[in-house]
């Protein structure tokens, strides 16, 4: 059986997006698509790993400021930077705070915090999509910085268009919890009162219904991923590819 977890030294986050079913009964193919946080926390063994794993493209979600640490960047992979919220202004971070400090749950702060991103970083997310379905041969990776938000985001439009069903995108999206501990502890650790420590709580949370959530709302919304992707601007040409580059 092939493992979805994937060992690269410096990360924490990384799985590969194959072996997840689909609707019709088939599954997503191993060896295409790649989740991740962030690559430039990669040691030169993680690196190794990465190339090992067959890496020809690699998506960055981040913005310019989140790399000023990265390491040189190896000239074996093709490298794409699409800074997510690269559009997003002062009053739109003032929604997001508020929306989430609002909500009655964690759950729920992620949720209306993701569908307030898929409404104003539509060019950005449909650019991220485009970008996995016209990587080259071999397998592209997908990442911001602990890979489960924009990353989170742009995966399960990704899985969703292949037909995999909403239970096992957001199971996925919810591995992320266990994944990132490690580092999310060090985090909470360095809180300087209970009130930034529940503020940590809660962005650093990938709970199960929040990704349920916003895939159910992205369905009543805008009739579904293809038609998000579609209203968007996206060629059915490039529609297509993304869903073959995961069927």
């Amino acid at each position: 059986m092939v493992a979805r977890d994937l060992a690269w030294d410096g990360c924490l986050n990384v799985r590969d997006l194959g072996g997840l079913p689909t609707e019709d009964g088939g599954e997503t193919r191993f060896g295409s698509v790649i989740r991740a946080d962030s690559i430039g926390m990669l040691t030169e063994a993680g690196w190794d790993a990465l190339v090992g794993s067959g890496v020809t493209r690699i998506v960055n979600l981040r913005s310019e400021f989140e790399m000023t640490d990265d390491r040189e960047r190896g000239a074996e992979v093709e490298f794409v930077d699409i800074p997510i919220f690269g559009g997003l202004d002062e009053s739109h971070w003032t929604e997001v705070q508020a929306l989430s400090a609002g909500a009655a749950t964690h759950g729920e702060a992620q949720r209306l915090v993701y569908l307030h991103f898929l409404e104003h970083c539509r060019p950005q997310f449909l650019a991220a999509v485009a970008a996995v379905a016209g990587a080259p041969d071999g397998a592209v990776v997908v990442h911001c910085h602990g890979g489960k938000d924009r990353t989170g985001i742009v995966v399960a439009l990704m899985l969703r268009l292949a037909g995999v069903p909403i239970p096992a995108i957001a199971e996925d999206y919810a591995l992320s919890a266990a994944r990132l501990a490690p580092r999310h502890e060090a985090w909470l650790a360095s809180a300087a009162d209970e009130e930034e420590r529940a503020r940590i709580e809660r962005i650093a949370a990938t709970p199960y219904e929040a990704m349920q959530g916003v895939l159910e709302a992205v369905e009543e919304r805008y009739g579904g991923v293809e038609a998000y992707l579609r209203d968007g601007g996206m060629a059915p040409a490039t529609i297509a590819a993304a869903r073959a580059r995961i069927r």
